[in-house]
């Protein structure tokens, strides 16, 4: 598939990856959460921070593609965003709660009109549900409401899908799949497991859509006999290439999954992320790794979460970032694309005519670096050393502070992501 969507590339796209330990797979009494987000090779992934905000009764929000009613209360959240959109390919927000997202297709048609898209759904989950389950609620809500559609890439041919989507927190993990406004969801009490570009979820429906079942049978997709499979009933017979190429990751990140069952920690789950031979971290010619999420969530409530984010593309050559839930968050500038106002191309008509330069700066300087480690041997190995270096410093900052054997200041914990940021980009210069 080339970079405008068409199906001429030998390289297929892929999409995402997201995985979730709990106890007793977990090594401690957490709840490990990661995603991976592929997407176009050259699409800019920005960081950004929203404070929690009170919203007037009856005002509107505007999401990538159109508006929805607006909630009294939104909840703070990180997300890391392609930069052109208003939503999220993943995030967490102030209450431990963290969603990621992949594309899927079904039977169900895609919708050609611009609707809410599934990274949408993940920003308004996050910013109006504080747990994975009343996230879930907001999100089937909206879906049946407003429907799912609109182009997925910054690009003239549109690029649509529908989606699956991982939900935890500090007690438990839902996995939610749709087709069009339909759509079924599974709890996930303990043990590992990972989503990728599929159906996944059979008979062990925990919640569905009221008419779900009826509209399978309308269909012709389901006799109405016989135990109900979403998976079954629901996946396309004849696959698209994307989502045949997804099945070899999905299975490559159960096995990872098991291989280290009952020791899973945050270093496992980044390094499965950075698993080249598996497909999970892509680096091809159209489709890449643009950007990567590891969470800590502590069954403990005493404990803080920790979300570890890279704002960079390939987490095998990229650092994962510390950010905390704390007052007084700072803006972060190093991670956050320019503003195009009203000559942004997603706000023409029609959209996507022209492309602008969304590089921020850390992602300038990461790709500077990267290419120098092209250019010799002994620069490649000075910049790698350095970076895990400093990733292993991090990771060892993180335990302590769990453990109780590190204690920062509340500037400190809300200086975290701002600091490593400006760590890294010394690294690169």
């Amino acid at each position: 598939m080339d970079r405008m969507g068409n199906l001429s590339s030998p390289v297929p796209p892929s999409s995402c990856d997201c995985f979730v330990s709990l106890p007793p797979a977990s090594a401690a009494r957490e709840v490990i959460f990661g995603k991976n987000s592929d997407r176009p090779k050259d699409e800019v992934q920005e960081v950004v921070y929203f404070p929690a905000e009170c919203h007037a009764k009856g005002t509107k929000v505007q999401c990538t593609y159109i508006e929805v009613e607006q909630v009294e209360r939104t909840h703070a959240v990180i997300l890391s965003r392609p930069a052109w959109l208003w939503g999220a390919e993943m995030g967490a927000n102030e209450h431990g709660v963290c969603i990621g997202n992949e594309g899927v297709w079904t039977k169900e048609p895609v919708g050609k009109e611009e609707a809410l898209l599934g990274m949408d759904l993940v920003r308004l989950g996050l910013e109006r549900g504080s747990t994975a389950h009343e996230a879930l609620q907001v999100i089937t809500a909206l879906l049946e409401r407003y429907g799912q559609g609109g182009s997925c890439k910054e690009e003239p041919t549109p690029f649509i899908y529908h989606n699956t989507f991982l939900l935890a927190d500090r007690k438990e993990a839902w996995v939610l799949e749709t087709a069009g406004r339909f759509w079924a969801a599974q709890r996930i009490r303990e043990g590992a497991l990972n989503i990728s570009n599929q159906l996944s979820i059979g008979t062990e429906i925990t919640a569905e859509h009221k008419d779900l079942r009826q509209h399978a049978q309308k269909q012709g997709w389901w006799s109405g006999k016989g135990e109900f499979s979403f998976r079954e009933v629901f996946s396309l017979i004849h696959q698209p290439v994307r989502m045949e190429a997804a099945k070899a990751r999905y299975c490559a990140g159960q096995q990872l999954l098991r291989k280290h069952s009952g020791q899973i920690t945050a270093e496992t789950i980044m390094a499965i992320l950075s698993d080249k031979s598996s497909g999970i971290c892509v680096d091809s010619e159209g489709f890449s790794t643009t950007g990567s999420m590891v969470s800590i969530l502590p069954q403990d409530p005493h404990l803080p979460c920790i979300h570890l984010i890279t704002a960079t593309p390939d987490p095998s050559r990229s650092i994962f970032k510390p950010f905390i839930f704390v007052p007084n968050i700072p803006s972060f500038p190093q991670v956050k694309s320019p503003s195009f106002g009203d000559k942004d191309p997603i706000k023409e008509n029609p959209r996507f005519q022209s492309r602008v330069d969304r590089r921020h700066d850390l992602y300038r300087q990461h790709q500077l670096a990267l290419e120098n480690m092209g250019r010799g041997q002994n620069e490649s190995q000075r910049i790698q050393e350095a970076m895990q270096k400093f990733q292993q410093q991090i990771l060892e900052r993180m335990k302590n502070l769990l453990a109780g054997s590190l204690t920062l200041k509340p500037q400190e914990l809300a200086d975290l992501f701002f600091n490593s940021v400006e760590t890294e980009l010394k690294l690169y210069k």
